[in-house]
């Protein structure tokens, strides 16, 4: 890294470390900023220019032309620093997503004053990637700022950035916003991963109750009866039966399943790569969940219950995201 960039880089964590980490922000006159944009500079330069020509020359039009300009450019950045400044943000809880996925940030803006605030941008800080809104008079707008989730784990939320440049142009005024929620990124699910493990007998129970193959196909099945729920019914017998041109629907015996128990277990993974391991478990959980079954989870020390719903399978996808 050169000195230049290593200094930019001090700085800007000097910078940061400056902003108290909040899931609501405040804007006011200590935390805007404001500085001409490139047009700006231009204007600037045309104004010396015109100035110049008309003490020369002395053209009275040509100091009209100067002073109004100016005049516009000054209305401008008050007007410019005014649409964010008084502004109040608040950030959304964010959802927990797949490494690699893209994750959205959900954030409010509060407008208490009586007037429109035009063409106030975010995104994270950095990425040029902004969303754009109008935040009505003593009303609220939602923008969605989307970035790409990281690795597997809880994350800080990274910074974030608002800006405006209404109503010329001529003037940039940003902000700079650290919050302090959290994002929990669950490891990405292998694309194509081998079916079910086969359930274990529950404790007590004799082995030869039930047989069941790997992938979840029990031989412990029955013909469909009306009103038995759809988690009972053995899709993939059902796909293979409507491929051989029958209808025919069996579902599994309760009874039966209720002897035995099905384990994710790191170790019956079969790899080797820890994270692949995790890759491996985080789509057997959403495999499971997605036929309707009871299953449990051995990984990294800790063992979670045999359970099913959306509650279980967030606890699950929590541990191996943080294990």
């Amino acid at each position: 890294m050169n000195p230049a960039a290593a200094l930019r880089r001090r700085l800007d964590g000097w910078f940061l470390s400056r902003r108290p980490p909040s899931d609501r922000l405040r804007l006011t006159q200590r935390n805007v900023y404001i500085v001409p944009s490139r047009a700006g500079w231009m204007l600037g330069a045309t104004l010396g220019v015109l100035l110049l020509a008309s003490i020369n020359y002395q053209l009275n039009l040509g100091y009209l032309m100067t002073f109004l300009l100016a005049g516009c450019a000054a209305v401008g950045m008050h007007v410019c620093h005014a649409t964010l400044r008084g502004l109040g943000l608040h950030l959304a809880p964010p959802e927990p997503q797949f490494a690699g996925d893209s994750a959205t940030l959900r954030v409010t803006l509060h407008n208490e004053r009586r007037g429109t605030r035009h063409g106030i941008g975010l995104a994270v800080r950095g990425s040029g990637q902004w969303s754009w809104t109008d935040v009505p008079a003593q009303g609220t707008a939602t923008v969605d700022v989307a970035f790409r989730a990281p690795r597997r784990g809880r994350h800080p939320v990274p910074v974030l950035t608002a800006e405006t440049r209404f109503p010329l142009g001529t003037f940039r005024v940003w902000t700079v916003w650290r919050p302090a929620a959290q994002l929990l990124v669950y490891p990405k699910p292998e694309a194509h991963p081998p079916p079910l493990p086969a359930p274990e007998p529950r404790p007590g129970e004799a082995p030869a109750s039930l047989r069941a193959r790997a992938g979840g196909d029990f031989d412990g099945v029955r013909a469909y009866h009306r009103g038995d729920p759809l988690k009972l019914v053995v899709w993939k017998r059902v796909a293979r039966a409507q491929a051989a041109g029958s209808d025919e629907l069996v579902s599994r015996d309760a009874d039966e399943a209720r002897r035995h128990e099905l384990w994710l277990d790191a170790q019956a993974a079969g790899l080797a790569d820890p994270e692949a391991r995790l890759a491996r478990l985080a789509a057997w959980v959403l495999q499971a969940e997605r036929l309707g079954l009871d299953y449990g989870l051995r990984a990294g020390g800790r063992t979670i219950a045999p359970a099913q719903g959306e509650a279980h399978k967030r606890s699950c996808l929590e541990w191996l995201a943080t294990c």
